[in-house]
């Protein structure tokens, strides 16, 4: 496979306007491979979308390296925009303008033939309402409009930050039959988002940032094969009795309300080998397999995060971009 998203040793600070610094990435590195979708997950504040803002020229960072099919980046950014369609943060669109309207002048700006707008809004399922304003959109359908105006290039990678924000159950799942398409048709997907579970999904390959830096990355199904504890939920009737038996065959059992969970179990049948010796037989042998979510949480600590230096963690952070931008130098709320 051919590289297509390069970043190594990626750093950013930000300067908070009551004092004291951000770092937003601390050496920070990423891989993605043509073809892949691929999975960039964080808790909030934990650098994900300045790393896709430094990626596409909208912040500069302090050092490190990018590079964007092969063309480092910032730099040569513009050889390379043509094949690149991304959404960061939330689009903002004229009220007022019609969604085929906003998507026309988009492509007018943007050198593309007109009619890839009603490909577009077919793709994201607006074809039937591409003729309504935008303010009277719902959130799920302006989400959609942002993600048309994206594929309008058609792109060979497409940068996604947070695609399913404001969609129901039923555009959820018709995003994920989107990705999927365009993965088979050979485009490389980059997604940010914070429903774990679809990640799992859709991806493929996901990469896991806390605090600025990288904490796991890989093919999905080994990333979670890296947390996998042996553990087995076992159901028995005398669950105390269960638990001094295994204990005593040198299984660690920890006792919840109705179950036991038993962990670092090589072969399970030693559970219902020790018990069934003594006259305890089991009801229930289930292995508990990590998933995305607990994998996320066991790394990242979400929930439990603290910044470096400045105000209480409670304080909403504000802060101040130390460098310049592709539009100048300005304030940044992360």
């Amino acid at each position: 496979m051919s590289t297509v998203i390069e970043i190594s040793g990626l750093r950013k600070t930000f300067r908070r306007l009551r004092g004291g610094a951000h770092v937003a990435l601390d050496g920070f590195d990423l891989l993605v491979e043509s073809g892949q979708i691929h999975g960039f997950l964080g808790p909030n504040g934990s650098g994900k979308t300045t790393t896709l803002r430094a990626l596409l020229g909208l912040v500069r960072p302090d050092s490190g390296r990018m590079a964007v099919f092969g063309e480092p980046a910032p730099e040569r950014l513009p050889q390379v925009a043509g094949r690149v369609g991304a959404i960061v943060e939330s689009p903002q669109f004229f009220g007022n303008f019609t969604g085929r309207r906003t998507l026309r002048l988009l492509a007018v700006a943007g050198g593309v033939p007109v009619t890839r707008v009603d490909a577009v809004l077919e793709q994201v399922g607006l074809a039937d309402r591409g003729n309504e304003r935008v303010r009277s959109y719902s959130l799920g359908m302006k989400q959609r409009l942002a993600v048309a105006s994206a594929l309008l290039k058609e792109p060979e990678l497409l940068i996604l930050d947070e695609p399913a924000n404001g969609l129901d159950p039923a555009g959820i799942r018709e995003m994920r039959d989107l990705m999927r398409d365009l993965a088979s048709s050979g485009v490389t997907v980059l997604v940010s988002s914070h429903i774990l579970a679809e990640i799992q999904l859709i991806c493929d390959h996901v990469t896991i940032i806390s605090r600025g830096r990288r904490v796991a990355a890989g093919r999905v199904d080994e990333v979670l094969a890296g947390f996998d504890h042996g553990e087995y939920r076992v159901r028995v009737a005398e669950q105390d009795r269960a638990a001094e038996l295994l204990g005593a065959a040198g299984l660690a059992a920890v006792g919840h309300p109705d179950h036991l969970v038993v962990r670092q179990v090589a072969d399970p049948t030693v559970i219902a080998r020790t018990l069934g010796e003594q006259g305890l037989w089991v009801r229930e042998l289930t292995p508990l397999t990590p998933d995305l979510e607990s994998v996320f949480l066991e790394l990242t600590g979400a929930g439990h995060r603290t910044p470096v230096t400045g105000p209480d963690p409670g304080e909403p952070e504000r802060v101040i971009d130390i460098g310049p931008t592709a539009t100048g130098s300005g304030k940044v709320t992360a």
